[in-house]
């Protein structure tokens, strides 16, 4: 079945080509074009298009489609074109002449247009709850291993005293600036394109402002045609903001790769979560955090792949935009497998102590010595001068390290800044607008 049929033929091959895997990536959608059909049928009822046994009928209908979505059953017969014209049909079967209506005002373009939008909705939840997750678990590590001292690198070169405190919750802060971004996205897909049909709205007197408040979007796209051209922008910006919490998860997971390495050995990893050599008998690998870097930088090209996707397009839907999906799909599945790995992993690094007890990192203390020496009075210039000559002739001693007291500090860490920070942010997405929303549509359909 294809919702376009007219009675004539396409060649098999063709049809095979321009569907590609649709069935496969729109099982994904159904539950949101079940969702989406249901706003649709109730405003056209509200608004006299849709009477209350042809209504009574589609709602009961659509609701035995969303359980076998939730309970698994729900399949895409073989010879269905999508989804939309699976529950379509199905529709048909159980509410007969009354799911023949529920494309009135409607085109297939708003149609899939609004399941998207849906998706993104609680894919960017999934990410956002994944990322709180390992921001605070990062956080619980900062305070526990707050005196656990490291050196810090510029350039490649260890440079300035650090700690494990410090770095930890560097990558906390990070993933909830992270958030900032995945908030963005979430506000572009949360506006409502049901309603403006193939992109120039349609002579039906439809009220848009009700499936807005149906299905829980904070707004519309009130122009049509923008509606439109929110496909594939939508998705690019979903993908740019996963891209973001990506790149601070492979920059985490790069550091430990490398604390971990034998040259470094500030950090072991337990057993339990490496791998080992078919040659050398003492190698523990590091294979976790090295895919989480390389899925992760992976999903760094997903952006830039659906904007190449989307260059030069006209206005209006084009069949280009069917294979974001295939991108965008199993990135989201990677940075989801990535979080939650890395979560759990976490808990098997162990932390070394006394690591600038080694003599290699002497010279690290030498912004210390000069702090020392300004605050005895000497000009921070003078004093750079007298500790760079100790350094060239071997006379340079460690101080005793002073507590550094600003805020970010390995002696102040403001962690509880950063918490605040991201519960903050987190607080920012109205999850329960959606909720709320589906839990009212839902039970009229019942």
């Amino acid at each position: 079945m294809k919702l376009w049929e007219k009675g004539g033929t396409t060649d098999s091959r063709v049809q095979a080509f321009t569907i590609g895997r649709d069935p496969q990536y729109d099982l994904r959608l159904a539950e949101y074009d079940v969702l989406g059909s249901l706003a649709h049928a109730r405003m056209l009822h509200e608004c006299g298009l849709l009477s209350e046994n042809a209504w009574t009928a589609v709602a009961k209908g659509l609701h035995a489609v969303h359980t076998s979505v939730k309970d698994g059953s729900f399949r895409i017969e073989d010879g269905v074109e999508d989804v939309h014209s699976q529950i379509e049909m199905q529709l048909i079967r159980s509410a007969g002449e009354a799911g023949k209506q529920i494309h009135t005002a409607r085109s297939r373009n708003d149609q899939v247009l609004v399941d998207v939008k849906l998706f993104l909705r609680d894919a960017i939840r999934a990410v956002v709850d994944g990322t709180v997750k390992l921001a605070q678990i990062l956080l619980d590590c900062s305070d526990r291993y707050a005196e656990a001292k490291i050196p810090g690198y510029t350039h490649g070169q260890a440079a300035m005293p650090s700690s494990f405190g410090q770095w930890f919750a560097a990558h906390a802060e990070s993933l909830a600036e992270d958030l900032i971004t995945l908030h963005a996205a979430y506000r572009i897909a949360d506006r409502n394109p049901l309603g403006s049909a193939a992109g120039y709205g349609t002579a039906f007197p439809i009220d848009r402002d009700r499936t807005t408040e149906l299905l829980g979007f904070e707004s519309m796209h009130v122009n049509a045609i923008d509606a439109q051209l929110s496909r594939g922008k939508s998705e690019r910006i979903a993908a740019q903001a996963f891209a973001s919490v990506a790149a601070t998860l492979a920059r985490f997971a790069a550091d430990v790769c490398m604390y971990a390495s034998g040259n470094y050995a500030f950090l072991r990893l337990r057993e339990e979560i490496t791998t080992g050599s078919s040659i050398m008998p003492h190698k523990r690998n590091p294979d976790v955090f090295e895919l989480i870097r390389a899925r992760c930088n992976r999903m760094q090209s997903v952006p830039n792949d659906i904007a190449i996707i989307l260059t030069n397009l006209p206005s209006g839907y084009h069949r280009d935009l069917q294979i974001i999906k295939e991108l965008l799909f199993p990135a989201l599945d990677d940075l989801q497998e990535c979080l939650d790995i890395a979560a759990y992993a976490v808990d098997f690094l162990v932390v070394e102590n006394g690591v600038l007890d080694d003599p290699r990192y002497r010279d690290v203390f030498s912004v210390d010595a000069i702090q020392q020496r300004v605050q005895a009075g000497i000009p921070f210039r003078d004093a750079y001068r007298e500790i760079a000559e100790e350094l060239r002739n071997g006379s340079f001693t460690v101080p005793a390290a002073p507590q550094s007291t600003h805020v970010g500090s390995p002696g102040n860490l403001g962690n509880e800044r950063i918490r605040r920070m991201l519960d903050d942010e987190r607080n920012r997405f109205p999850f329960h607008r959606r909720d709320e929303a589906f839990h009212r549509l839902l039970s009229t359909a019942e």
